[in-house]
């Protein structure tokens, strides 16, 4: 019953709308994808406002964490009532960051589901397509659709693009994290940096790379708009610490003999 509310509201729907905006922008649905994707990432700017709000209010939260962390550490209960205590007084909520993300995740999955669907990489999901169409003149006309786009087939992974879907979110993430707080915590964050881009490269190299050009899209989508929003953020940091660590040194070999 679930499944059929789902694919009559949303699949449905969203299948026919990517055929038919892949007719309009000349057969090209690489294109079709990038379009739908900005759109989606459009409808959805509130919520993803909302959730750098609260994100960029959490880092500012993170020293005054920090210091309740290190007072409280013998004192798990105390610990706990302070913790809450300052949530209330910034007006965050704990979930705050989380509640914008799982709102999406309907959006995301009929995205991903419509894609895979459309792309038909055999005969026999090109049939199984057929009970997803409306009876639009235009639906038909506009299969079968290439799955060509630049140097690759959005029906097969695609190593470079993998590449960049790990990269972009790399990047995205370093913007987002925090730049102050306990050891612990930067290293649960340290260490997720790294591992949701690897598994989103792996994923990549798993699925068609129509999938992965979405991802590509909506992260570097979410990379603008952070960075109207609060600038480069962490990446900043990286980056700095980066140029001190491998940057030649201002002195010549000969200077270090010098003396005053």
């Amino acid at each position: 019953m679930i499944g059929n509310i789902w694919q009559l509201i949303i699949l449905n729907p969203l299948i026919n709308v990517l055929i038919v905006l892949a007719h309009v922008l000349f057969g090209n649905f690489g294109l079709a994808i990038i379009v739908i994707t900005i759109i989606f990432n459009l409808l959805l700017y509130p919520m993803s406002r909302k959730q750098m709000k609260l994100t960029k209010a959490q880092q500012e939260l993170a020293p005054r964490m920090a210091e309740i962390r290190k007072k409280y550490a013998k004192d798990a209960q105390k610990l706990a009532q302070e913790q809450m205590k300052l949530y209330r007084e910034l007006g965050i909520s704990p979930m705050g960051c989380l509640l914008p993300m799982l709102a999406q995740m309907p959006i995301w999955i009929a995205l991903y589901q419509s894609i895979i669907r459309v792309m038909a990489a055999n005969p026999e999901s090109f049939a199984n397509l057929a009970g997803y169409l409306y009876s639009w003149p235009v639906v038909y006309t506009a299969l079968p659709l290439n799955n060509n786009f630049l140097w690759f087939n959005l029906a097969s992974p695609d190593t470079l693009l993998a590449l960049m879907v790990g990269v972009a979110m790399w990047v995205q993430q370093k913007m987002t994290a925090p730049t102050a707080g306990d050891p612990q915590t930067q290293t649960q964050t340290q260490t997720m940096q790294v591992m949701m881009p690897v598994m989103f490269f792996f994923l990549s190299m798993t699925f068609p790379s129509g999938l992965a050009l979405y991802w590509v899209v909506s992260n570097l989508f979410r990379i603008v708009v952070q960075y109207f929003y609060s600038g480069w953020g962490g990446l900043a940091t990286t980056v700095q610490g980066l140029r001190n660590r491998f940057s030649p040194s201002q002195k010549t070999p000969g200077q270090k003999y010098i003396k005053k």
